[in-house]
């Protein structure tokens, strides 16, 4: 697929000069499933990042609550626990807080994670600990809570830890089939995510799918708690400051966020419209924007969040500018060309 086939979403303008433009696809999913407006190339594959982490906690909380001998064998995934399995935190005390209680209930230390050692994402905390010296550590890095959760899925199951990211693992063998079981499509594509877990491709109809069915699961299923859990805790799947999923779950109650790496981003609404979105520069910065115009494009109110629809863009520390969504739905293949 060449990149003519993907729509233009956003653009950047400074001081009344369109200075950028980012282009990629989008998909709007009607509350029966269907698709209610698209742009680009929808059903490409794309690497979901850190936007499939909501059914990566979720395969989790299945492993983990299928553990024999015990009715709940999720106790150490609820609440901020399973919100930050399904998050990407910003290193905050208090998600380190919660990160470790999860490697306790499990038996573990930090030790057993496997993702990379990084500085925190918050500001703050990341300049406290460059005047107290401290290192660059595992528990810090925003995948942190994932790997928790895949820690504690595995010693509840008695699985081996050690290993834990080899895609040949029960724990990720559990995540693939729960991806492809949400998204109603097999996984495209195997890859290493950047935090070294099993990442799962799928064409981003496929990850709108995935959050649509987290919205509308009935009661009680562990898709619910999943979707619960983020709602209730946002901080936790994000941070407590400017962090754009927790401040769009702030907005507007009862909405479901996650975006991830390289511009991939998806939503879903309590009547269970979903939307995934895919900037081909792989600029995050638009995502949010690009989400909220196409929801409003399908008819859903999303009024309580205007003020995440334009990205100031500075000039000497003032605004001068914005970004915009600018979805042009006319954009993808051709007709002829989708039936071959």
């Amino acid at each position: 697929m060449t990149a003519t086939h993907h729509a233009e979403l956003a653009r950047v303008t400074r001081n009344g000069f369109v200075e950028s433009r980012h282009y990629g696809s989008v998909v709007v999913l009607d509350p029966d499933g269907r698709v209610a407006l698209s742009a680009g190339v929808p059903d490409e594959p794309v690497l979901p990042r850190s936007t499939l982490k909501p059914v990566q906690a979720l395969a989790c909380l299945i492993a983990a609550t299928a553990a024999p001998g015990s009715a709940r064998g999720g106790e150490a995934l609820t609440g901020p626990a399973l919100a930050i399995a399904a998050g990407s935190h910003t290193g905050d005390d208090r998600h380190v807080t919660v990160v470790r209680a999860m490697l306790a209930a499990a038996g573990l230390t930090e030790d057993a994670l496997g993702c990379p050692e990084d500085w925190p994402e918050d500001e703050a905390t990341r300049e406290r600990l460059f005047r107290v010296g401290a290192q660059r550590d595992r528990i810090r890095m925003n995948c942190s809570g994932k790997h928790a959760a895949m820690l504690v899925a595995s010693a509840r199951r008695n699985w081996s830890t050690h290993d834990y990211l080899d895609p040949a693992h029960p724990v990720q063998r559990e995540t693939a089939d729960t991806v492809a079981r949400l998204a109603g499509t097999p996984v495209t594509h195997l890859a290493v995510d950047g935090c070294g877990a099993p990442l799962f491709g799928l064409p981003l109809t496929g990850l709108a799918r995935t959050f649509q069915a987290l919205v509308t699961a009935p009661a009680g299923t562990d898709e619910a708690r999943v979707a619960a859990a983020m709602r209730r805790h946002p901080e936790y799947v994000g941070g407590w400051h400017g962090h754009p999923n927790t401040d769009l779950m702030r907005a507007l109650p009862g909405v479901l966020a996650k975006g991830g790496a390289e511009g991939v981003l998806a939503v879903a609404t309590p009547d269970g419209h979903a939307v995934a979105v895919k900037a081909i520069d792989g600029s995050p910065r638009a995502t949010t924007a690009i989400a909220l115009a196409a929801l409003d494009a399908a008819g859903v109110p999303v009024g309580g969040a205007e003020a995440l629809r334009r990205v100031p863009v500075l000039g000497g520390g003032v605004p001068v500018g914005a970004i915009t969504a600018d979805i042009d739905w006319t954009a993808g293949p051709s007709r002829s060309e989708e039936g071959n």
